[in-house]
């Protein structure tokens, strides 16, 4: 019975190409990270505790004196006030562009790109002019009978947060309207259908689907303001000293390359692990907006 059965053609396998999986294909990018980011850092932490005199007496200075603990005090304050007013500015206004006519939402959204591009050394100045006790700002609350003195809008944390939230916005913006926008309208309604309310409607349904924008926003955002420099130093004054500020007056005036070193140190330290802290309790895709 054998011999009558059909000869079938013997089956052609592709042959395996095995791939080569060394690090020859990340190299470049290995060497661009080593270059521009190990090499400083470890550059960093060297001067850290090498200068004046070896040791870890740079870490002592700053961890034991109160002066330096509430500049880092001051610093971790004025960055979540900034990110917090920042998302609550910024919600709005996303949702209107993400709901907004196509047309006119690409004039309104070139307008806020085109304030990125605008000088921040002029922007600053800008909002000292309009902030100060003679500016515009004071002056028109006045006439308008709201206050009879003019408001302290500079030199303090007011001005710090009303310049940096102003800067922040658009890193706040972009990836809020990108998540805004994929969120299908037609869940909102059907919401509306089931009898919940507005409130209740972006309490529990647009604001959990929001949140990825809003983590990878509001991370940029926080990040971002533990390291700025000109505008706590022309709105806020030395008052409301910033680390970067006090970094940068270690190393320029005093020359204290040791003591500016540990500090930028640990501010790096701090951000890392706040990031890492974030990815673990919110998720990678959160985070990074779903990219």
């Amino acid at each position: 019975m054998s011999g009558n059965l059909p000869h079938r053609p013997p089956v052609l396998r592709k042959p395996v190409v095995r791939t080569r999986r060394g690090l020859g294909g990340a190299l470049p990018a290995l060497i661009i990270v080593s270059l521009f980011f190990v090499v400083p850092v470890v550059a960093l932490l060297l001067r850290s505790v090498t200068e004046p005199t070896p040791g870890l007496q740079n870490y002592a200075i700053l961890f034991g004196d109160g002066t330096y603990a509430r500049v880092f005090f001051n610093t971790f304050l004025v960055a979540s006030i900034v990110t917090a007013v920042t998302v609550m500015v910024a919600f709005p206004v996303a949702w209107t562009l993400a709901i907004m006519p196509p047309a006119l939402g690409s004039i309104v959204f070139g307008i806020i790109i085109l304030s990125m591009w605008t000088n921040l050394l002029t922007r600053t100045y800008a909002w000292m002019v309009l902030l100060q006790r003679t500016g515009v700002i004071n002056r028109t609350l006045m006439d308008i009978g709201l206050i009879s003195e003019p408001l302290p809008l500079i030199n303090n944390l007011t001005g710090v947060t009303i310049g940096m939230v102003y800067i922040m916005l658009p890193f706040m913006i972009l990836p809020l309207v990108g998540t805004l926008r994929a969120i299908d309208p037609m869940t909102l309604r059907a919401a509306a259908l089931c009898g919940a309310s507005p409130l209740d409607a972006f309490r529990r349904i647009l604001l959990p689907l929001s949140l990825p924008g809003i983590a990878a926003g509001g991370l940029m955002v926080f990040v971002m303001s533990l390291g700025y420099f000109v505008t706590p130093t022309l709105l806020g004054g030395t008052s409301n000293m910033m680390l970067a500020g006090m970094i940068a007056q270690m190393i320029q005036s005093l020359l204290n390359w040791g003591l500016g070193s540990a500090a930028a140190f640990i501010l790096l330290v701090v951000t890392m692990a706040l990031y890492a802290l974030q990815l673990r309790l919110v998720g990678t895709q959160r985070v990074t907006g779903g990219v």
